[in-house]
């Protein structure tokens, strides 16, 4: 379908991820890529799907304003076919990232490697069609008002020349995957935002993307309809086998569905790893605190103000106690009660799951002296518990 001259203009955002990812001349989506001048194949790690090897952008300085390092010495390897989540606060270069990635910005150092090619060498011919591999999901939808879900979906295909049966037969297709094959002609002002980011993930996927790029892309949307279109992403990965990466603010999109996480601030990686690590044993206080974030992981209300700092003189120390995997069903809390003869009391917590991964969180109060004497974080120790001293109570 041909735009009516007077439909309003493509969002900057998706014509540029669209276009970007166009084969130069008029070849067809299915054409070959073969890369040109330096680029081609990087030696990325077997299995690897994105390599970033020190990679590093700093923007120049613009009159007054000092050049700014966005990014500094990033190392990952993703995985094929993993759920990769990099979460970080705004300004931490969560954006610059995911677009060093599509190549939208070359990086001022390193390399960048998608699916065994370094994207950062390639001039840009090459790099356009590289670009079909990597799909893109937006936090604001970005489809086009003046065409149905069908025709949003189709735009890509059609930009790369597919004939109509073509089209017709893999759009139908996307949109049962992601729910929508009874909303096909439905205008983007007749659908939820829901409903607009699953049109927004099929047209995504129209190219049969290798890696697919979420920026912020549920951070729009009610809690309900961000576990939906969360839960739809697992299944894309699940059965398309879609590497997915996803960039976000909020540690319960993590916790939901990412294999791993990656905490960015200040331009780098400053934590890494499977997420139900990060979780239950973090090593910075960034991680820390998106964890903290979480429902079930403040501190009770009726006990936050009796805390103090100082144990002196205290009757109770107040614990928090981090259970992961085989650990979180054990009854931990009565085998220390048990084993030491004493009195701990249960204050709060949740029991949960990050994936398939059992966790549970408890506040529990033990005697000062206990905990002072070494005992009771040995014995917590010993049964897998994570601690942590959160306050002394007189």
């Amino acid at each position: 379908m041909i735009q009516n001259a007077s439909a309003p203009p493509f969002p900057p955002a998706l014509f540029r991820d669209l276009a970007a990812r166009l084969p130069s001349g008029a070849g067809r989506a299915s054409r070959a890529h073969e890369p040109a001048g330096p680029g081609g194949r990087g030696g990325a790690a077997d299995g690897a799907a994105i390599v970033l090897r020190d990679v590093a952008k700093t923007f120049p300085a613009r009159g007054s304003d000092a050049a700014v390092e966005a990014l500094a010495d990033i190392a990952l390897d993703i995985p094929r076919s993993e759920i990769y989540g990099i979460i970080g606060r705004s300004g931490a270069g969560k954006s610059t990232l995911i677009r060093t990635i599509n190549g939208l910005e070359r990086p001022t150092r390193g390399e960048v490697i998608v699916d065994g090619v370094t994207i950062n060498r390639l001039d840009e011919a090459a790099l356009r069609n590289e670009r079909r591999k990597i799909g893109m999901i937006f936090q604001h939808f970005n489809l086009l008002s003046s065409r149905s879900a069908f025709d949003n979906v189709a735009l890509p295909l059609e930009l790369a020349g597919l004939s109509r049966v073509a089209i017709r037969a893999k759009v139908e297709r996307l949109l049962d995957l992601v729910g929508l094959a009874d909303k096909r002609d439905r205008y983007p002002v007749e659908l939820s935002g829901g409903q607009k980011q699953r049109v927004g993930i099929a047209r995504a996927l129209a190219t049969d993307p290798k890696v697919l790029l979420s920026d912020e892309a549920t951070s729009a949307l009610d809690p309900e309809t961000t576990r939906s279109i969360l839960a739809l992403l697992a299944r894309v990965n699940a059965e398309l086998g879609v590497t997915i990466v996803l960039i976000t603010h909020e540690m319960a999109v993590i916790k939901e569905i990412c294999h791993r996480v990656g905490v960015i601030e200040a331009g780098r990686i400053i934590e890494e790893g499977p997420v139900g690590e990060v979780f239950a044993h973090p090593r910075t206080a960034t991680a820390r605190s998106f964890i903290g974030s979480l429902p079930g992981r403040e501190i009770p209300a009726a006990l936050a103000g009796h805390l103090r700092a100082d144990p002196t003189g205290a009757r109770q120390s107040v614990l928090r106690l981090t259970l992961t995997g085989a650990a979180a069903g054990q009854p931990v809390v009565t085998r220390l009660a048990r084993q030491l003869g004493i009195d701990v009391v249960l204050l709060g917590g949740q029991i949960d799951s990050i994936g398939t991964l059992p966790f549970a969180l408890l506040y529990v109060g033990v005697p000062t002296q206990a905990w002072a004497s070494g005992a009771v974080g040995a014995a917590l120790e010993a049964a897998g518990a994570s601690t942590e001293v959160i306050g002394h109570v007189l």
